[in-house]
């Protein structure tokens, strides 16, 4: 095609390189057919593809006609995409085509072409018919590559595990577990390790599903030891089944309020409540020497008050807004707040402390009462407060109220050294 506009748009087919994203091919797809429509720089697709009768058209050729506004040229460029894994990312695209024939054409080209596909470049497929699932008409494709996964080898699945896109790392995950072709122990590894929530559940819940006995228990070990909190809940949750409910106590003072949650069924079900359990280690820590204090879960208070009474457990929390360590403290402050039993002057001098976790914790629950915190005890916080933190704290305390007192506060901080603290009290300006 002797064009200088046509010469840009093979060239730019040319560069989408090898494992491009999907929407590489959408976004060629969409310009091609722009510039055919609109620009009369490129002739016609018809009037030049396929060209010459014996003459087979050059990928780029056949890949501009695939994406041409003509849905016969378009059918007619089908017949040669057939052997030229480049062009496979157009098929599938033109699996979605509004215009019947050419979804048939493109349905049965794919479907042709899957058998002995690379694996990179099944993923590369299976990438596109992802996105354009959500299009009219545009789920065949999709089911097309799924069932080609689900019976084809199982090193395909394997191959796509750690693919780089995420949907295709959760297709390959889902169906790995539903063929079996991943171990109990890998899964507990890919549960443990993985950054992807949804692979973490799937990985966490087909691990709890082959857990029968005390044996099979030590394929919790790796779910107990994740730094995520929904993959450690589902381990604990494993322990009743596992004949191993007493493990779950050491999780009643985990950071995750959902693993806290899970520890405490599992007790319930040996027959253990865990309340008293809490009130002993939060009785320990608020009238033990410094060196049993120290050794006090940090968030041993809230976990007392999602399930202890206002009016017995909320002494004990107070004296432990007080205790040595700062997690402690700002643990005690918001099982108060969670216990509704915030009073405004024991908390106040929370917010000149050193921790910022204290101060964020005492200014959340002293939001709902800022109107009785003296303006000018707040506004001195605010623009003379030796910590960045307590002049933020105080800031949002006076924002909550309004007034001259924050407007002198925002005004005076937009020039603070911190630059997270001017830029939030530029912005509470205006400037």
């Amino acid at each position: 095609m002797p064009t200088s506009a046509f010469d840009a748009l093979a060239d730019r087919f040319a560069r989408i390189p090898e494992g491009a994203g999907a929407s590489a091919w959408t976004d060629f797809d969409e310009d091609v057919r722009e510039a055919l429509r609109w620009s009369r720089s490129v002739p016609p697709v018809h009037t030049w593809f396929p060209g010459t009768p014996g003459r087979r058209p050059t990928a780029a050729e056949t890949a501009v006609a695939l994406c041409g506004p003509d849905g016969r040229t378009r059918e007619a460029a089908l017949s040669f995409a057939g052997g030229s894994p480049g062009l496979l990312p157009l098929v599938v695209v033109r699996c979605a085509d509004w215009a019947g024939p050419v979804r048939e054409r493109a349905r049965s080209v794919l479907r042709a072409e899957l058998p002995g596909l690379p694996h990179r470049a099944f993923g590369d497929l299976l990438a596109v018919a992802l996105l354009i699932a959500g299009r009219l008409r545009g789920d065949a494709a999709r089911t097309l590559l799924t069932g080609a996964l689900r019976e084809g080898p199982e090193s395909r699945v394997a191959a796509l595990l750690g693919h780089g896109d995420r949907g295709i790392r959760r297709l390959a995950h889902r169906i790995g577990v539903e063929r079996g072709l991943l171990s109990p122990a890998r899964l507990a590894e890919i549960a443990a390790t993985d950054p992807d929530a949804v692979v973490q559940d799937l990985c966490a819940n087909a691990v709890l599903a082959t857990v029968r006995d005390a044996v099979d228990g030590a394929l919790l070990d790796p779910l107990l030891c994740s730094r995520q909190g929904r993959v450690r809940a589902a381990g604990v949750t494993g322990l009743r089944r596992a004949g191993r409910a007493a493990g779950a106590e050491p999780f009643l003072y985990d950071r995750s309020a959902l693993v806290r949650a899970c520890a405490r069924w599992v007790l319930r079900q040996a027959g253990t409540e865990p309340l008293p359990l809490y009130r002993a280690v939060c009785a320990a820590g608020a009238g033990a020497g410094a060196g049993t204090a120290a050794g006090m879960p940090d968030d041993a208070p809230l976990g007392l008050a999602e399930c202890g009474d206002r009016a017995v457990d909320v002494p004990a929390l107070w004296t432990l807004t007080g205790h040595e360590r700062p997690r402690v403290r700002a643990s005690a402050v918001a099982g108060l707040r969670r216990l509704d039993a915030v009073r405004v002057d024991p908390l106040v001098p929370l917010l000149d402390d050193g921790s910022a976790r204290v101060v964020r914790e005492a200014v959340t629950a002293l939001l709902p009462w800022a109107d009785r915190i003296p303006a000018d005890a707040l506004l001195r916080r605010a623009t003379a407060g030796p910590a960045p933190h307590v002049r933020k704290g105080a800031l949002r305390l006076l924002a909550e109220t309004g007034g001259a007192a924050f407007r002198e506060a925002a005004r005076v901080l937009a020039d603070d050294p911190d630059p997270k603290l001017r830029a939030l009290a530029r912005r509470a300006t205006g400037a």
